[in-house]
């Protein structure tokens, strides 16, 4: 690790700033974010969760300014069955996977919610809902951001050797993938169709955070806590509707995704300097068997669902 102060904010900045050019792709940055973490330290670390979040919430508002909004919500309303069904036996299996693993309950349902809905969103909505401790939520971060990793390194090769369409990929990565940023990541390296597929149905999916923060206060009946609602979900809808009605903003269009996915370049670089030893150590074995089982399942029962169902 680089003990020089200003040498470790040099190279991060440089990195950083190559994440906005062309020449590195989604999964180069996040690989470049993990061996700056792991050899060279995070000289902004205690703030890269709040510039992360921000980001990684802009670009996507920015990548609406791409999309056609009744397209969109032909592909967010596919399989809204499966969403459902997916959701809840992934909670279900995670509360067995939990309790045969004597995992402690609130880590046991953050791995689970994470693991359902969207990674990092959905824990940061339920954990104060539980009260769940500091060390309870670093462990269920620290195994989605690692399988996340996985993810979003393995996911496109899988899509080309199964020989998945654009639409076939975007939807399997949306379910399978926790965080949005590994879901648009992946998607992005694969096709300009399945980033746009993969992006809203993802999106849908996250709105499903709020019915599950309020079933998990009635499940440890504590009504009091604040809900966390992804309200930039709504923004990207917005930005849909824009580039869906209004021609005049079709010129500038193009430039605005382009920025935007040079922002969820950079936020994927950010993502993977935060993953340090400390964070990588903190997760146990068992509960990272939870994780591994619970992606394992969902990752393939989408795939079978994907290519049963999408036409």
């Amino acid at each position: 690790m680089i003990q020089n102060e200003t040498m470790r904010k040099v190279i991060f900045i440089v990195l950083a700033a190559l994440c906005l050019t062309p020449l590195i792709t989604p999964p180069i940055a996040l690989l470049l974010g993990l061996l700056v973490a792991q050899f060279v330290g995070h000289p902004y670390l205690q703030h890269n969760k709040k510039y992360t979040t921000m980001l990684l919430q802009i670009s996507v508002v920015g990548l609406g300014f791409g999309m056609n909004l009744h397209s969109a919500m032909e592909a967010g309303k596919q399989g809204i069955g499966f969403t459902i069904t997916s959701i809840l036996g992934t909670l279900l299996l995670g509360a067995l996977l939990g309790y045969w693993l004597k995992i402690d309950k609130k880590t046991s349902h953050l791995i689970s919610s994470g693991t359902a809905i969207c990674g990092g969103s959905a824990i940061a909505a339920v954990s104060p809902v539980i009260h769940a401790e500091e060390e309870q939520i670093s462990v269920a971060l620290g195994i989605v951001f690692i399988l996340n990793s996985i993810a979003l390194l393995i996911f496109p090769p899988i899509g080309h050797a199964l020989n998945l369409t654009q639409k076939e990929f975007g939807m399997w990565s949306a379910i399978a993938i926790h965080d949005t940023s590994s879901v648009v990541g992946a998607a992005k390296v694969y096709g300009q169709e399945a980033l746009e597929v993969a992006t809203t149905v993802k999106l849908t999916r996250a709105l499903w955070i709020i019915p599950l923060a309020l079933g998990t206060a009635m499940v440890y009946k504590d009504k009091s806590k604040k809900i966390k609602i992804p309200y930039f979900i709504g923004w990207f809808i917005v930005a849909m509707a824009i580039n869906t009605y209004v021609p005049a903003i079709h010129p500038v269009s193009p430039y605005i995704v382009q920025v935007a996915k040079a922002g969820l370049t950079l936020t994927l670089f950010l993502i993977g300097s935060g993953l340090s030893k400390k964070t990588i150590r903190s997760v146990g074995i068992r509960p990272f068997i939870q994780g591994v089982i619970l992606w394992l399942v969902i990752s393939s029962t989408a795939l079978w669902a994907v290519l049963s169902l999408v036409d």
